[in-house]
């Protein structure tokens, strides 16, 4: 068994090499025969693999092919070219291909292994990676199979190009397994403070940031032709939910860095003041990421090789529509009946994903809307250029337009739970009786009470998976991001009733706007961010719940990011790895806790214990692998999301009664608590660093 789930897990090695060659640090080669070899090796491919074959540690043998996938649409994506599933003709290739590797029956691994080499060889490197990685996670028989770390199979999407020149230098003159110097990655390289904007660089160009917003999407597909993979419980509420909390974390730093909330893309029309030159080299194309230049303004496009014949109009004409829904309450079908909308259906509908109830009357506003900004630079074709950042979605949370779209995106969201559609929240939804908390705290590591510290990490990351031709061992990158010292929650609560369970939740915000003055409640909602979410038992009497940091609901843990996910082992039913192929999509564990400031910022800590017997799921008991960490983003692995409340309870909707969060936290089951977030504006080294 392992030696196939080893044989699986080298498919992501070096992906724009080909597949004649060996892959991964064992030194694997497949064994082809000419059903495999692709148009450029049809004549000396045999030779070539044969000759390889000499060296290779292990030989791997292939199953013919029964069938031969005819990949009819995928085979028209150059293997020099970007793959981005926001464009339609991208999003029909993927459809294509990962049917015919779901087709493969169930447990006939063999089989399925020479289908994805046959696919490896004869598709697109970044369309493969992505059919792969979403097929791996689908299928039955290979959800244990870990999802390579995209930032190591694809590093050109996440580090500065100037890096691959010296890291092909460092691959050809060290000797195999001789210790490596890391190549320092800048924290500041794409621009200058001259940018106001690029004060937020440190969290948009974050690796984990951004490996986040990937993998969200490989567990969170919009377009399949197998509904199942798309239709998971509550998938459209939760699109609103992780963005909305993107959106609300990014605000809290610019506040931290003495910048105004972002300002929503409302006008499509409007000239874009944000420019970002990302410079970022594609290892696929040979080519720079374009730059947006600043005042750029969208255009209608016209690109039928990808798919993409809209206009403005258009996009005015779907913003209407949902508009409608949105006052109205309704959702008009494909059959011109209504039906009554809520937050799950809004989301699916602006996304859109396939689970959109109309997609001719509602279209794509969400998704175009990343094209237009993508393709601003070439929306006719005229020069033959790619996509900028805002088109991928593993990079385009690099570029600061991405959260003016998404603040956008998020005020339709805002405006439907702000509507007469939606009931504030009553009294007996949000106590709990006999549920009293008497104090709630936050204590550091260091000894300080209500005081989180953060600080400068430098972590390693492991390049050489994902640069061609070199197979001389480990090339590391040396990343700097933000990171916290370890804390606990501490709750002290007592229960006069029977013993029970309940659900805290703790959320935290900056005490006061950009005008440094005190919220209004319906403005600081939105800027909470959940912490924390997890079930304990209450016991009768006085209760003390201690929740570590580390423990987070919302987060993956620190390894899963910056260490080589080879070390996690190759056992093909392992639960931990079945939890990081659908929870790694959580938020990174060290971008948890927001930056503060060298004196200190002063933000709300907000701890609630809500009532059990309306909280709680009945998901079914049994084997179905999960796991813990990061359900809060992600839900959990074929089950329902573990929470009945809407997603954001208690701050996902306004209240009536309460004009700021003192009014607001009152009941007995609330708790509201002055924190301070401070930077400690020191670097230090990854103690698991492998360079150390």
């Amino acid at each position: 068994m392992s030696d196939i789930v080893e044989n699986f897990k080298v498919l992501f090695d070096r992906p724009n090499e080909p597949m004649v060659s060996p892959k991964g640090n064992e030194n694997v080669l497949f064994q082809l025969t000419e059903q495999f070899l692709g148009d450029d090796y049809k004549t000396n491919g045999i030779e070539i693999n044969n000759r390889f074959g000499e060296k290779a540690n292990r030989v791997v043998p292939l199953k013919s092919l029964q069938r031969v996938p005819a990949f009819t649409k995928a085979r028209k994506l150059p293997a020099d070219a970007e793959f981005s599933v926001f464009l339609p003709a991208h999003q029909e290739m993927a459809d294509e291909v990962i049917d015919e590797l779901l087709a493969v029956p169930e447990n006939q691994l063999q089989d399925l292994l020479s289908t994805c080499v046959f696919a490896r060889v004869n598709l697109n490197p970044q369309l493969f990676n992505y059919c792969y990685s979403v097929a791996l996670m689908h299928r039955n028989d290979t959800s244990n199979i870990p999802i390579q770390n995209f930032a190591e199979t694809f590093p050109s999407k996440f580090v500065d190009s100037k890096v691959f020149a010296k890291a092909r230098e460092s691959a050809a003159v060290a000797d195999k397994g001789a210790p490596r110097i890391p190549i320092i990655i800048p924290r500041d390289y794409t621009a200058t403070d001259l940018d106001i904007e690029h004060r937020l660089a440190y969290w948009r160009e974050d690796i984990g940031i951004n490996l986040h917003h990937w993998h969200w999407h490989l567990v969170y597909p919009f377009s399949s032709t197998q509904r199942r993979i798309v239709a998971k419980d509550r998938r459209g509420e939760l699109f609103f939910y992780m963005h909305q909390q993107i959106i609300a974390r990014y605000n809290g730093e610019r506040l931290l860095n003495s910048l105004a909330r972002v300002k929503k893309f409302n006008n499509f029309t409007d000239p874009i003041p944000e420019a970002y030159f990302p410079k970022l080299d594609s290892l696929t194309t040979s080519r720079g990421w374009p730059p947006r230049q600043a005042n750029m303004r969208w255009s209608d496009l016209n690109r039928p090789v990808d798919g993409l014949v809209v206009s403005i109009d258009d996009m005015n004409r779907w913003r209407r529509n949902i508009e409608e829904a949105i006052s109205t309450g309704l959702v008009r079908m494909a059959d011109g009946s209504t039906q009554t909308l809520d937050i799950d259906t809004l989301g699916n509908i602006v996304e859109s994903s396939i689970l959109s109830p109309n997609r001719d009357f509602y279209g794509s506003l969400h998704n175009n809307g990343h094209s237009f900004a993508g393709y601003m630079h070439d929306p006719n074709m005229q020069y033959l250029e790619s996509f900028q950042v805002m088109a991928d979605e593993s990079t385009n949370m690099r570029d600061p337009f991405f959260y003016c779209w998404h603040a956008f995106v998020d005020d339709l969201f805002q405006r439907f739970q702000e509507s007469g559609n939606v009931r504030p929240y009553s009294r007996s939804e949000l106590e709990n009786p006999g549920v009293q908390i008497t104090s709630a705290r936050i204590e550091s590591s260091t000894g300080e009470m209500n005081t989180i510290n953060t600080f400068w990490m430098q972590s390693d990351v492991d390049l050489s998976r994902g640069l061609d031709f070199s197979d001389r061992g480990a090339v590391y990158a040396r990343f700097t991001h933000l990171n916290h010292r370890p804390y606990q929650y501490v709750i002290e609560a007592n229960n006069t009733g029977n013993a029970n369970r309940t659900t805290v939740r703790i959320f935290i915000c900056p005490k006061f706007d950009e005008r440094n003055l005190p919220w209004i409640l319906n403005d600081q909602r939105k800027m909470f961010i959940e912490m924390d979410r997890f079930v304990v038992p209450l016991n009768a009497g006085q209760n003390r719940i201690v929740r570590q940091s580390s423990q987070s609901s919302l987060t993956i843990p620190f390894e899963q990011t910056f260490r080589d996910l080879r070390a996690q082992g190759s056992d093909a039913r392992n639960p931990a790895l079945a939890s990081f192929n659908f929870c790694g999509c959580g938020w990174p564990q060290h971008m948890l806790t927001p930056r503060g400031t060298e004196p200190g910022a002063p933000y709300d800590l907000f701890v609630m214990l809500s009532n059990y017997e309306l909280d709680a799921i009945n998901n079914p008991e049994g084997q179905q692998l999960s796991c813990v960490e990061a359900s809060s983003f992600c839900g959990l692995k074929d089950r329902l999301y573990p929470d009945r409340r809407n997603m954001g309870y208690p701050f996902d909707r306004p209240s009536t009664s309460a004009a700021n969060i003192q009014d607001f936290a009152t009941l007995p089951n609330m708790s509201l608590t002055d924190i301070t977030i401070r930077l400690q504006n020191v670097t230090e080294q990854n103690p698991r660093n492998p360079t150390n």
